[in-house]
């Protein structure tokens, strides 16, 4: 009898520890894609890009990732790339070769990393068919996105005019990537598709407003700006993409979801925010608008007797070296927050939560997509480098771009 119970508590503990390997082994396929995005985010970081090329170059990881998951699970219908389907093989060993080969391509500096990670995931799946057929599509698929954007004009030199007159001194910096705007977008028909109105006539009632409410909470003197407003400030002084990927994590990681979702999610948001950068930089040199730091050291030649000049103002940090006109910041959470909105659905939202570099590595959370949406273009201005008609217009033609994406990738369907 004896024997007996204690057979029977050996059995049940091994069906439990069956049971919980099991899941175990399910949670790591659908956090295959999450685990890879948040390397590689952290190799874009070490390579020193600039968020530019950073969202550039993890827009194309994310897009094969995708390509290559989805030759084998066929899911969606959706795809940019001929492949032939591979069902059976190794899902983990397609996301870790995908990561991999396209990051060694874009980020050759970074090879020693990017192959330690490769192989750290490698030794844990067994070799056999599923591995080779895993590494293979996922190579394939790196291959057909590198083809489709070896000429996007990423490539291309600057060549941007200083304006002045001959023998005139002006400021010798460079502002950053007037030659993006060039760029051939993932989902847009071209990169003015989303342009927006001009900025506000500087005699109009808008311009006051936001003039003097940024030379108000966004000096670095400021008087006005509360302590949790400059906490705002500091955190959104991120630039790199890993920020809101973090974001994307907090929905990607819920319970139930699979790894073909979660593929799929990722190269929608990093598409739409690719193109957002495309859009919303054509626009800045289109129209070329002043800074507040610009703008408030000359108040007094605006045709507007409710802006005064501030002759020693400075923003809370440094101005980024483009033009002002929309904020690239705001179409950016824009983009991926509508995103996340679609790919919810009726879903409750989890917690959303991300950190910051720039603010040492500081977290923040909201408990709803609008809440981080809006933040986002409050900070801008608690920094002192953008105005808040601004920041309404770039995080609308960041859902606008965002829309496309949801669109592709039918993200209101299961």
């Amino acid at each position: 009898m004896q024997l007996t119970i204690v057979c029977s508590q050996r059995l049940r503990v091994s069906l439990i520890a069956l049971l919980l390997t099991a899941s175990a082994l399910s949670d790591a396929r659908a956090d295959a894609v999450t685990e890879w995005n948040e390397r590689a985010g952290e190799i874009v970081v070490k390579a020193g890009l600039g968020p530019l090329p950073a969202e550039r170059v993890l827009a194309m990881v994310q897009a094969s990732v995708y390509e290559a998951v989805n030759a084998i699970t066929r899911r969606y219908p959706v795809s940019d790339v001929k492949l032939e389907p591979t069902p059976g093989a190794s899902l983990e060993a397609a996301v870790a070769a995908a990561n991999r080969a396209m990051l060694a391509k874009l980020i050759p500096s970074q090879q020693a990393i990017i192959d330690h990670a490769y192989q750290a995931v490698l030794t844990t799946i067994a070799d056999g068919p599923a591995k080779s057929n895993g590494v293979a599509v996922a190579e394939k698929a790196v291959a057909a996105v590198l083809a489709r954007r070896a000429n996007d004009g990423a490539a291309a030199g600057e060549s941007y005019r200083p304006h002045t007159s001959a023998g005139t001194y002006v400021p010798t910096v460079i502002p950053e990537a007037p030659q993006w705007r060039h760029r051939t977008p993932w989902l847009m028909t071209n990169p003015s598709q989303f342009r927006p109105g001009p900025p506000p006539d500087l005699g109009s009632e808008v311009w006051a407003r936001d003039y003097n409410e940024v030379k108000a909470l966004g000096g670095k003197r400021s008087q006005q700006r509360t302590a949790e407003q400059t906490e705002i400030a500091r955190f959104w002084e991120e630039v790199m993409p890993p920020i809101y990927h973090a974001i994307v994590r907090s929905v990607a990681n819920t319970p139930g979801r699979d790894i073909t979702r979660n593929a799929r999610l990722f190269a929608a948001v990093t598409q739409a925010s690719d193109d957002g950068l495309i859009a919303v930089f054509d626009a800045k040199y289109h129209y070329g608008f002043w800074r507040p730091l610009t703008a408030i050291r000359n108040g007094d030649i605006d045709g507007n007797d409710t802006t005064e000049r501030d002759e020693s103002w400075v923003p809370f940090i440094e101005t980024p070296m483009h033009p002002e006109y929309p904020c690239a910041h705001c179409i950016t959470s824009g983009a991926v927050g509508t995103v996340l909105k679609a790919e919810i659905g009726q879903e409750p939202t989890p917690m959303l939560t991300t950190s910051s570099h720039a603010a040492g590595d500081a977290i923040r959370s909201w408990t709803n997509v609008d809440e981080f949406m809006q933040e986002v273009a409050n900070a801008r201005i608690y920094d002192g480098v953008h105005y808040r008609n601004s920041g309404t217009v770039g995080t609308d033609m960041g859902r606008r771009i965002a829309q496309l994406a949801i669109e592709k990738y039918r993200l209101t369907y299961k």
